[in-house]
């Protein structure tokens, strides 16, 4: 194979953004050659452009007419059609989050594993983000010490009634399995853990439809502790404007803050602990130095990580993220949630059974009656750099 034929299925947003830079030319040895969707009217301009077109992703991931897939649906198609897609030969790229939930995601990873010939990779384009890949050089070159606390803020997710009224399987349990958490939040989840490793536990305050008519949760604060004792605090929000985003991490040897599109480092000059164990005065305090750290404008991040699937699958070359960097994300976003609903600090990993049950408990006992509506095109891939 010189060259991959791709298909996408699920032109909503996210489908159609990875349609467009697909269909401009700007994945070296790759073609989008196939889409699939149940609703004709999305799929009809891409007939016209000479691209394939299909009904459901069954159709197409039969037809021979590709050699990967890339699953852009709602959440809980993400497990069915990853694992059609594998035992049917096909390479496969999972869009976030890589399941619904954590046991979901094992479905797929066990089918993925019997399958080690396809390459299996996941759309966490945030790790390739310039400002990320600085904080993770910090941490990694031991600039920052050892890690004692973490905290994110990001409230500017600000979404209204009509956002959430332009989809019906949006913000319900049964289409979506969750709220702020899973959805917008996935990638910042992602970003966490890549960076600072899974929390040991978590305790979660969750509420659901704080200001919005839905089920789930759209206002989240979160408290974690990591095995070595560091604690962090996850605050999330769609209800809240203007909003706030402020990723802080503290080591011994300083501190990292990005916020307003800025990076900023405050380096101790000595360990604090250290300082504080040979220090003769009971005030005083390590001298610090503050650097502000440029980093480059993001680019396509979504392309990126296209380039690197296609890359892989021609010449075996490892990729960015794989499909199984998915778990981390997804577990935490169920655990988070997972903790507020039973009023309890939870220790991980999570039980995946304990909460899909939980969760095909809430998806019984719904009564939320949905008007589904059509609303104005927005531009969405704001969101994408945040």
């Amino acid at each position: 194979m010189k060259h991959v034929r791709l298909g996408l299925v699920g032109l909503g947003n996210i489908g159609k953004f990875h349609a467009g830079y697909l269909l401009d030319k700007k994945i070296s040895r790759g073609e989008l050659a196939a889409v699939a969707d149940s609703n004709a009217s999305n799929i009809e301009p891409f007939r016209a452009k000479g691209v394939k077109a299909f009904a459901t992703s069954e159709e197409m991931i039969r037809s021979g007419e590709i050699d990967a897939i890339i699953v852009a649906t709602p959440h809980f198609q993400h497990t069915t059609i990853g694992i059609d897609a594998l035992k049917n030969g096909l390479h496969t790229m999972i869009e976030k989050p890589v399941s619904a939930h954590k046991a979901d995601a094992e479905r797929l990873f066990a089918v993925a594993r019997e399958h080690p010939k396809q390459v299996f990779a996941g759309m966490f384009q945030l790790r390739v983000e310039p400002r990320y890949q600085k904080i993770k050089k910090l941490i990694d070159g031991g600039d920052l010490g050892q890690i004692v606390r973490i905290n994110w803020i990001i409230t500017d997710w600000f979404r209204t009634e009509a956002y959430y009224a332009s989809g019906g399987w949006r913000a319900t349990w049964k289409g979506e399995g969750g709220g702020v958490l899973l959805n917008q939040c996935l990638h910042q989840l992602d970003v966490l853990q890549w960076l600072c490793g899974m929390p040991a536990s978590v305790r979660g305050f969750c509420q659901l439809g704080r200001f919005h008519d839905i089920e789930v949760e759209d206002n989240v604060t979160c408290v974690m502790e990591w095995a070595n004792g560091a604690t962090g605090v996850f605050v999330s929000s769609t209800g809240e404007a203007p909003g706030t985003n402020r990723f802080e991490i503290v080591g011994t040897r300083g501190k990292v803050v990005l916020e307003n599109n800025k990076l900023t480092f405050t380096r101790n000059d000595a360990d604090m602990v250290e300082f504080s164990k040979s220090a003769k005065s009971g005030f005083a305090k390590p001298e610090v130095w503050n650097v502000e750290i440029p980093f480059a404008d993001a680019s396509n991040g979504h392309a990126v990580l296209m380039q690197s699937f296609v890359d892989s699958i021609l010449d075996g070359t490892p990729l960015i993220a794989s499909g199984y960097d998915g778990m981390g994300s997804v577990e935490l976003a169920n655990v988070l949630l997972y903790s507020s609903l039973i009023g309890e600090t939870v220790q991980l990993p999570l039980d995946s059974a304990a909460w899909e049950t939980k969760l095909n408990e809430l998806i019984a006992n719904s009564t939320k009656q949905k008007k589904v509506v059509k609303i104005q095109s927005d531009d969405f891939t704001s969101s994408f750099r945040k």
